[in-house]
């Protein structure tokens, strides 16, 4: 059907309407791709204690049921060594910090009884950490379909689709990348080296639950920390494209601002410019096409904050387009026509979810140090997003949009643009 007639959009005069409560309210719950991202921060064990029903097989104390997560005996020769040095030595990714915290509230018991920090274990002393909730439950293989981009003995790149979960978290151990990639290869994952490794195994980064794009996978221990370091020391390449609302007038820029939860929804984020407050955050873009009123844009990652394009671009005042979360499923820009809103409508239609795709991903080969690219094309929703965009707008789009690629050794020239 050929797009209806509506008002020139040199002529329209263009607005933001921020979002309302009411949209905070509407946007659908997201499981976030942080560790931590929806606990309480003075959760002492870095996890939020979850309701539980009475049961066999743990303690009742001031009528609060605690589960046994780890219960150590002591060597009979042990010498004398602080509670905390013992048990970060013994228990992986547990953190001294984390263990004064838990021995603070009680969760720590030597000899069936609570124990301070400071305590120095002793021989055929018996240790036991308990919590609020019970265990996680063993991670288990899943038949979920993955597009493998490329792999060999050491890595795995895979295109990860958009609505699917990268790793458990809190009352989520099912549907996710993790469990499709433990079913997929058949055998055991290297563990991650930091704090929720051991529910991340094998994959060495992460992106929203409605992001799509590539993810690297390591296949053995070694390889995860070369390829963990990379992302660490920053030598990676990752490339974004996205759609946001409104019209971006530089033709590249840097955003340049710390990233903070927000104090009464801790599973937003917003840009702070409180000294010392949030995590440092760099996103680089450059502008792809315009469409008076969208603009796509390529994006590179200097850091990896959690949500870090979608809230960089919210701060610059322009969301991104169908961005549930932070109101971007509203009409952002324009007074329009009955035409326009009605192509507006067709447009969440064909993308309902943030429209994010992680394009492009460059790295050194943990194994034989060869500098690798990928590059995944768009998906059906995004490319049919931009198609209808480009349609209606009357503008031209770049022929490289859908191109890809497996295992260049450079980027192409379109993307290198930042020196």
């Amino acid at each position: 059907m050929e797009d209806e007639p509506w008002d020139d959009p040199a002529t329209l005069e263009w607005e933001e309407t921020p979002p309302t409560d009411a949209d905070a309210d509407e946007a659908a719950p997201e499981l976030e791709d942080d560790d931590t991202a929806s606990l309480p921060a003075d959760s002492p064990w870095g996890y939020n204690p979850q309701e539980v029903a009475p049961d066999a097989g743990f303690d009742r104390i001031d009528d609060l049921y605690f589960y046994e997560h780890h219960r150590i005996e002591v060597d009979p020769g042990q010498e004398p060594l602080r509670i905390d040095s013992f048990l970060a030595n013994r228990i992986k990714h547990l953190s001294r910090n984390r263990i004064k915290n838990a021995a603070e509230v009680g969760f720590i018991r030597v000899n069936d009884q609570p124990t301070k920090v400071s305590y120095k274990v002793r021989p055929l002393d018996v240790i036991s950490i308990t919590l609020p909730y019970p265990p996680a439950p063993e991670l288990r293989p899943e038949p979920i379909p993955l597009e493998v981009v490329y792999e060999d003995a050491h890595i795995l790149v895979v295109n990860k689709p958009a609505g699917l979960v990268c790793h458990p978290g809190s009352g989520n151990y099912s549907g996710t990348l993790v469990n499709a990639l433990l079913y997929y290869l058949q055998a055991g994952l290297p563990e991650g080296s930091g704090a929720g490794g051991n529910i991340r195994p094998g994959l060495v980064h992460r992106i929203d639950k409605d992001t799509s794009g590539l993810l690297l996978i390591a296949k053995d221990p070694v390889s995860y920390d070369r390829l963990a370091k990379q992302f660490f020391d920053r030598t990676t390449d990752r490339l974004y494209y996205a759609l946001v609302w409104g019209q971006v007038v530089a033709d590249q820029g840097t955003i340049v601002g710390n990233i903070a939860r927000m104090p009464a929804d801790r599973k937003r984020y917003f840009v702070t410019d409180v000294p010392g407050e949030g995590k440092h955050a760099v996103t680089h873009y450059k502008v792809i096409q315009r469409f008076g009123v969208a603009t796509l844009v390529q994006c590179k990652l200097e850091t990896g904050r959690t949500h870090q394009i979608r809230v960089h671009f919210k701060h610059l005042g322009h969301t991104l387009f169908s961005d549930t979360f932070y109101g971007g499923h509203r009409l952002l820009r324009g007074k329009p026509s009955r035409a326009y809103q009605r192509f507006i409508q067709e447009c969440f239609t064909l993308c309902p979810r943030q429209a994010l795709h992680a394009k492009t991903l460059g790295f050194e080969h943990p194994v034989s140090g060869e500098r690798m690219f990928f590059r995944a094309a768009l998906p059906p929703d995004i490319a049919s997003l931009i198609e209808r965009m480009a349609r209606f707008m009357k503008v031209e789009l770049p022929p490289y949009l859908q191109d890809t690629y497996t295992g260049v050794a450079e980027l192409a020239p379109h993307e290198a643009f930042w020196g």
